[in-house]
């Protein structure tokens, strides 16, 4: 059943011709449980009312309206169609999925999915394949596949034509293996022990599986690029963090036991890097540049000033941390020769996460929303 959006989310006015054509907006955004009612996610009494349901679109709409982002990544899609209509409103004629969410007792809903909306033409849509030869080689189920499909779809970009934009959503930190701690027949302590070694072999089993998932990901990235030559966008909740050794590989750019000749001439073209590292060193030349051309001591100080530290994406109890990334490849990279973009802002939108109104944001999500802004080189 589809309900009507709310008035407000009428169509935007068009972007300024020449921001659009010098500009390029990339989010990803994870909708928390984006689901239509009256269809229920995970268990049959969690069902967002009428008054949800828009409150919820209504809420997704504003930071459309407002941020403006050209291409958006979004995570936990219940209601693809639903999501469809929502973004064509806000100017987004070009809009995919490639799984469907599974469906039992005919209203309850699990295993949410992906999804791409663009402001510029998708040409081309595929769901990424792990590589199951290599996946049996690392020592994996030879029926290994990702938890969530991933999204590979090649927009036509300005200035730069087809780019390859992904789209994930990596296994959870939540352990693989349910234990029921009701079960009556056992001691507390024996409850306490099963619950124990239940926590931690089906952590470690989610950890696998995340890391096997962006390992996979990245070879069918590298063979991708090398077959056709496109610009690589890689966008998503991670659910860890990059450095935490799960992941890092992900931004491998060094290579034992190759000429470096060789290396410093073909590596970078295969590799991806964090959209905030190539902010912060935008950010760095830039004021280089300043104080190179400024003897002012003041100016100079100024210059010299830290750059704000990073801003987290995800809260948990007193800790917080960043789970959502965008990783580019070297045409985004302002120190590459051949680039044609650098990364000249980065917004990570979270005022629902650390200082709620629950009319406002009562019905938003528990992710803060990254936005790369990446601009024309002169």
């Amino acid at each position: 059943m589809n309900q009507s959006i709310p008035s407000e989310a009428v169509s935007v006015a068009p972007l300024i011709a020449e921001l659009a054509d010098t500009q390029l907006k990339i989010a990803t955004f994870n909708l928390f449980n984006y689901l239509e009612p009256p269809n229920a996610f995970y268990e049959f009494e969690r069902i967002y009312s009428a008054e949800q349901w828009v409150k919820k679109q209504k809420w997704i709409t504003e930071y459309l309206r407002e941020h403006q982002p050209d291409i958006i990544g979004f995570q936990e899609v219940f209601s693809a169609e639903s999501l469809k209509e929502l973004v064509l409103t806000q100017g987004y004629p070009y809009f995919e999925v490639v799984d469907q969410p599974h469906v039992i007792d005919d209203f309850i809903y699990r295993s949410p999915v992906v999804a791409i909306a663009s402001r510029y033409p998708i040409i081309d849509v595929a769901a990424v394949k792990p590589n199951t030869e290599l996946a049996q080689t690392l020592g994996l189920a030879n029926h290994f596949s990702f938890s969530r499909k991933v999204i590979r779809a090649t927009i036509d970009v300005p200035h730069i034509g087809n780019c390859d934009c992904y789209v994930v959503h990596f296994k959870s930190k939540r352990s693989m293996i349910e234990f029921d701690e009701k079960n009556n027949s056992m001691s507390p302590e024996k409850i306490i022990i099963e619950s124990l070694k239940a926590n931690v072999a089906g952590g470690w089993g989610s950890t696998i599986q995340r890391g096997s998932e962006a390992t996979l990901l990245m070879i069918d990235m590298i063979e991708r690029r090398e077959a056709t030559g496109h610009p690589m966008i890689l966008m998503g909740d991670f659910n860890s963090t990059l450095t935490d050794g799960v992941l890092n590989h992900l931004l491998t750019n060094t290579l034992r036991f190759v000429s470096a000749i060789d290396r410093d001439a073909y590596l970078a073209k295969y590799c991806l890097q964090d959209a905030w590292n190539l902010f912060e060193m935008a950010i760095m030349n830039d004021r280089n540049e300043d104080i190179e051309s400024n003897d002012d001591n003041e100016a100079n100080t100024t210059n010299r000033e830290k750059i704000a530290p990073r801003t987290p994406t995800h809260y948990f109890g007193a800790g917080s941390s960043v789970l959502d990334y965008i990783l580019l490849s070297c045409e985004f990279d302002a120190s590459y020769h051949d680039s044609l973009y650098q990364v000249s802002a980065y917004d990570t939108y979270d005022r629902h996460l650390i200082n709620p109104i629950f009319e406002r944001d009562g019905e938003s999500t528990d992710h803060g929303i990254v936005l790369v802004t990446l601009t024309l080189r002169s």
